[in-house]
């Protein structure tokens, strides 16, 4: 007989080392463990210490405001053609690309219109963002193409940041409202109607530019702010921008008139403005500034546009181009996803963007294929979007609502078909 030793053929692995002894000193080291040489453990204090200052210096940097080490070359307050260095506290940079559709709610529909569910792919408003910025952020971004920084006149102009804030906003709500306007008579509601609004001054005219930089602006400019509400001209009410102009027939350039103001955060104003020739019509005179345009709109029916906190005009054509998609039959998109930024006019006319480049540049990073910009940005500005979109995105100039829509044909959506009451 054998036994079992005898007869099993593997291999037993050998028994693990002994456990070191409870009894050991705990400056003994286990059996087989080699202890440290001292100038070993010595050496990593230095290492502990140089990531620690590495890692307090990081935070440190990323506290610092970029006012510190940033600026540009701007022109002066006194002589616009005098550069002198100023801080960039601040930066744009691309935000986000976000579905109109999503957005986009009706109120009583019965009887009145019917919304086409049946639809792929979607259109996108775009959206940048300016924040302050500090000593890392600007190192980190100071050679990108997408990051633009900016003086705080820049960012704010002469406004304080509650004006600033509140002015975009009021620009946000005129946008949705001329396009619910433009694209309801697109579709053939012809009982869609503007009433105009008040005059409130949406910027100051320049009359004389230097390699696309406003070096001189109106004699208004002076006494007026982006935001002011004039309620008088010469004692004369100012209901709407028509009641401007005809209270400017009889002047001429050089002219002082009295305007009587309401200032956001100020309270009522009255001030005496010099009149100047319009740079595009020399046989008219103007007080030198541009409204926003504060109509409002008459419906069949109720349209509503999250816009949450986002401001500004640029999604107009967006929003203008989803409402047609919703209430016309056909698909104006083909199923694909567009992006879309420009201001929408009453007129059907696609209005300048600001931060063209951080839009391409937030449209790219959301693998979107086309994007519609405004033809009126300028071939400057298109060719710097290009270069950013590179050959993944391409970039649609649009001047008209009519062009949009031939666009959105010609990259395989259906074309309009007007089927309204």
């Amino acid at each position: 007989m054998s036994s079992l030793t005898d007869t099993h053929y593997e291999t037993l692995p050998p028994p693990p080392p002994p456990l070191p002894s409870t009894e050991a000193s705990a400056d003994e080291p286990a059996p087989g463990v080699r202890r440290p040489a001292p100038r070993h453990r010595w050496f990593a204090v230095p290492l502990v210490g140089v990531a620690l200052l590495a890692l307090v210096g990081i935070v440190i940097v990323a506290l610092l405001p970029a006012s510190l080490v940033a600026d540009k070359e701007v022109g002066s307050d006194e002589d616009p053609a005098i550069l002198v260095e100023e801080a960039t506290p601040f930066a744009r940079v691309p935000a986000s690309a976000t579905a109109v559709d999503d957005r986009v709610t009706f109120g009583e529909l019965e009887g009145l219109v019917d919304v086409d569910e049946d639809r792929n792919g979607d259109i996108y408003f775009v959206t940048i963002t300016e924040p302050q910025q500090s000593v890392l952020s600007w190192w980190v971004g100071r050679d990108e193409e997408e990051v633009t920084f900016l003086t705080r006149e820049e960012k704010y102009g002469r406004s304080t940041p509650t004006q600033d804030r509140a002015i975009s906003l009021t620009m946000m709500r005129t946008a949705t409202q001329v396009a619910q306007y433009v694209a309801l008579r697109a579709v053939g509601y012809e009982e869609a109607r503007l009433v105009p609004g008040e005059v409130v001054i949406g910027e100051m005219v320049c009359l004389e530019a230097v390699d696309g930089e406003c070096v001189r602006t109106a004699p208004s400019d002076e006494q007026l702010d982006v935001g002011d509400r004039l309620v008088e001209l010469d004692g004369r009410r100012l209901n709407t921008v028509d009641d401007v102009i005809a209270a400017l027939v009889d002047k001429e350039a050089g002219d002082s008139v009295t305007v009587r103001l309401e200032r956001q955060g100020v309270g009522p104003l009255t001030v005496t403005v010099e009149l100047t020739t319009s740079p595009d019509d020399s046989g008219r005179t103007i007080i030198g500034f541009v409204p926003f345009d504060t109509a409002t709109i008459e419906l069949p029916f109720e349209i509503d546009i999250d816009t949450g906190a986002i401001g500004g005009p640029s999604a107009g054509l967006a929003f203008t181009l989803t409402l047609i998609d919703e209430l016309s039959a056909g698909d104006l998109t083909g199923g694909a996803d567009i992006a879309v930024t420009g201001a929408i006019l009453d007129t059907g006319d696609v209005g300048a963007i600001g931060g063209l480049v951080q839009k391409t540049s937030a449209v790219h990073q959301n693998g979107i294929d086309y994007f519609l910009v405004p033809t009126a940005q300028g071939e400057e500005q298109i060719a710097a979007a290009r270069a950013v979109a590179g050959d993944d995105l391409e970039i649609i100039p649009v001047a008209t609502l009519d062009e949009a829509l031939a666009a959105l044909e010609a990259l395989g959506g259906d074309p309009l078909v007007v089927d309204a009451p």
